[in-house]
C-alpha cells in the first residue's frame, strides 16, 4: 500500500527538522524501502540522528546505477561523476581499468558499464569496503584488499589504460568541519589525506608509472587550493599534468599521464 499523504508529510517534517536539506526525495525512498511501520520508522529515526541516507537505503546512485553501499563504507559523491566522465573520453576500446581507494567499487563499476569490454581490477585497504566492491565488480573484474598497489598481480604492471584513484584528500584539521553523517559513519581512512590533504595521493601518483600503459592516465580529484601541491606530486613522478576545474564543487580532477 502506497504510503498516505499525511504520513508522507510526517516524514518530511521530521526530516527537515533534523536538518535534511533534500527531505522530501529523502522521505520518498524512505517509506519506499520498506512498508513495514517498525522498520520504516527505524529508519526516518536513524536518518534523523545523522545516519547517511545511502547506508540505509543499501545503495547509492553515481552516474546512473544503484550502486551497493554497506554501513561504514565510504560514499560515492557525485561530483566524482566527473572523473568517470574525463576517463571515458580518454580511453581505448576494452581498456585495463585500476580502481585504487576503490571504496564501494563505484568508479570503476560506471566506467566498465560505460565501456564495453573494460577490465576493472579495483583495490582498497578497508575489507568492509572490498566486500561491498566485489558485489558492484562481480566477475571478471577483480577486487583485492591491501594498501594501494601492493595486492595487486603482477600481470597488471605496464598494462593500466585508466588509473582511478578516490584517495582521500581531506586535511587532517578539517576532518572536523565535515558534515556528521561523513565524520561520523564513514572510514577515517577514506577521508583523511593527512596535513595537507596529499599524503596518500603522493603515494599513488609516485607509484602510477610502474603500473601505467604507454598511453595509460592517472586521474582523482582535489580540492582547488591543492591544485599546486597535486601537480607537483605528479612531475616528481616523471607525469604531466593536466587540471580540469569545476566550479560548480569548487575542486579540480587531474589527469596525469606520461
Amino acid at each position: 500500500m502506497p504510503p498516505t499523504d499525511h504520513l508522507r508529510t510526517t516524514v518530511v517534517d521530521r526530516l527537515r527538522a533534523a536538518g535534511c536539506v533534500f527531505a522530501e526525495d529523502e522521505a520518498d525512498l524512505l517509506l519506499a524501502a520498506t512498508t513495514a511501520p517498525a522498520a520504516r520508522d527505524a529508519l526516518v529515526a536513524r536518518r534523523a540522528a545523522g545516519d547517511p541516507l545511502e547506508h540505509l537505503l543499501g545503495w547509492a546512485e553515481f552516474c546512473g546505477l544503484r550502486i551497493t553501499v554497506a554501513p561504514g563504507v565510504f560514499v560515492p559523491r557525485r561530483r566524482t561523476e566527473r572523473l568517470v566522465d574525463l576517463a571515458a573520453a580518454l580511453a581505448p576500446p576494452a581498456p585495463v581499468v585500476l580502481d585504487l581507494c576503490c571504496g564501494s567499487g563505484a568508479l570503476g563499476a560506471a566506467l566498465a558499464h560505460r565501456l564495453p569490454g573494460a577490465r576493472v581490477t579495483a583495490a582498497d585497504l578497508d575489507p568492509a569496503a572490498a566486500e561491498c566492491a566485489r558485489r558492484n565488480l562481480p566477475a571478471p573484474h577483480r577486487v583485492h584488499r591491501g594498501d594501494l598497489y601492493d595486492p595487486l598481480p603482477d600481470d597488471l604492471r605496464g598494462r593500466v589504460d585508466v588509473l582511478l584513484a578516490n584517495a582521500p584528500y581531506v586535511p587532517t584539521g578539517a576532518i572536523g568541519l565535515m558534515p556528521p553523517e561523513a565524520r561520523d559513519h564513514e572510514p577515517r581512512t577514506a577521508l583523511d589525506g593527512g596535513s595537507d590533504g596529499l599524503d596518500v595521493l603522493r603515494r599513488v601518483a609516485a607509484g602510477a608509472p610502474d603500473w601505467l600503459s604507454g598511453r595509460g592516465a592517472l586521474l582523482f580529484e582535489i580540492g582547488e587550493a591543492q591544485v599546486d601541491g597535486a601537480v607537483a606530486a605528479v612531475r616528481a613522478a616523471g607525469l604531466t599534468a593536466r587540471v580540469e576545474h569545476d566550479p560548480d564543487s569548487g575542486g579540480a580532477s587531474v589527469v596525469a599521464t606520461r
